[in-house]
């Protein structure tokens, strides 16, 4: 079972890993085992999931899953598949506890009557000046 909020576990049997050679640090060690990890989640099947929270998962880690609704994080870092398997479990949690999370709608402000006139004002000048280098008129 892991832990993603007070709210939310998912269960270990929902959560799939790949393990491939890794391009990380490691020697020789790389060219011989596979210490690349790749954890999915299938998001769409997912019985620990709530409509909504299923929602905000796709549309706010979009980037991150494929057409078939799975989720994917990779590890490659550490020199052994152990370590890997739990950074990507560390980063899955965290990646899903950002998506999860309430975010305070934006409040839009009211421009200050100030700013406004220095705005006007700078307008003005800018204009003024762009006269001066227009052609002057003939007098007759």
């Amino acid at each position: 079972m892991v832990r993603i909020n007070d709210d939310l576990a998912i269960n270990d049997g929902e959560l799939r890993f790949e393990f491939s050679r890794s391009s990380g640090p490691g020697g020789q060690n790389v060219n011989k085992v596979e210490t690349k990890v790749r954890l999915l989640f299938d998001v769409r099947s997912s019985s620990s999931l709530t409509a909504d929270k299923r929602h905000r998962i796709e549309e706010r880690l979009a980037t991150r899953i494929t057409k078939d609704h799975v989720l994917h994080v990779t590890s490659q870092r550490h020199r052994t598949r152990e370590a890997n398997r739990r950074a990507t479990i560390e980063r899955f949690v965290e990646l899903l506890n950002e998506a999860l999370a309430e975010r305070e709608p934006r409040v839009p402000r009211k421009v200050p009557k100030a700013q406004r006139q220095r705005r006007l004002e700078s307008k003005r000048r800018r204009a003024r000046k762009k006269a001066m280098r227009a052609r002057p008129e003939d007098e007759e």
